[in-house]
């Protein structure tokens, strides 16, 4: 007997308003989603189409209007910010155009820090934030600091820093819309290995065309719906 595949995120009737004048403004109009253990989706659609909105919602970042979020069956709702806060740091990673590691930091440093935050051992922490780091190729750069890395060395500290508590999801909001073309093919070439070797579920927001092609499954946000590609 096969074993089911674990649904990791589940969205129902997800509705997110915004007060715009006298009438509300509809970003997300009853929204139905799920994402499957180790699952590569892509979500494109027009600039203001909601997709960053929608990442929020599912990343735990900003409450719905109306409708349910899941991470791996429990529904978020109603759990005080610290309780939320520890949900998120144990089921998911965030990655961002713009990198967000602290600067003062080493590269290792940033990569240890959400093990640090659960808890573990700070040894056992850099020793795991160095494997994340060989990962991605950087191990000769950990003690590196931001400002001391290029743009796609700082994109890859951040890849490493979302993975390295072996998430269910990682949501990625144009991950390399701020870098050129060749380091974003490279960057786009070490998450589908990663993608492969981690058996993490991503949700790729992003307007390069080809690279959400890669994904197994391509959605269109329009009009406050995804649409899954035929």
């Amino acid at each position: 007997m096969t074993s089911k595949i674990q649904s990791v995120l589940t969205c129902e009737q997800l509705v997110k308003e915004y007060q715009v004048g006298p009438e509300p403004l509809r970003v997300l109009d009853n929204l139905d989603f799920h994402l499957e253990q180790g699952e590569w989706v892509s979500i494109v659609g027009a600039s203001g189409s909601g997709k960053t909105t929608f990442l929020n919602m599912v990343g735990g970042l900003d409450d719905p209007s109306s409708g349910r979020v899941t991470w791996l069956g429990e529904d978020i709702r109603g759990h005080a910010d610290e309780k939320l806060g520890q949900l998120r740091n144990n089921h998911l990673g965030f990655v961002y155009q713009f990198h967000h590691l602290l600067p003062e930091f080493s590269a290792l440093e940033n990569v240890a820090m959400p093990l640090w935050i659960k808890g573990i051992h700070k040894k056992e922490a850099r020793a795991t934030a160095l494997h994340m780091l060989e990962q991605v190729g950087l191990a000769s750069r950990c003690e590196h600091k931001p400002a001391e890395l290029s743009g796609g060395e700082r994109q890859r500290v951040a890849i490493a820093r979302a993975l390295v508590t072996e998430p269910a999801i990682v949501l990625m909001d144009e991950p390399t819309g701020n870098l050129d073309r060749h380091t974003a093919e490279s960057i786009q070439a070490l998450l589908r290995a990663l993608n492969e070797r981690v058996k993490t579920a991503f949700i790729i927001v992003t307007h390069d065309l080809d690279f959400a092609g890669q994904a197994e499954k391509i959605y269109h946000l329009n009009d406050g719906r995804l649409t899954l590609d035929a």
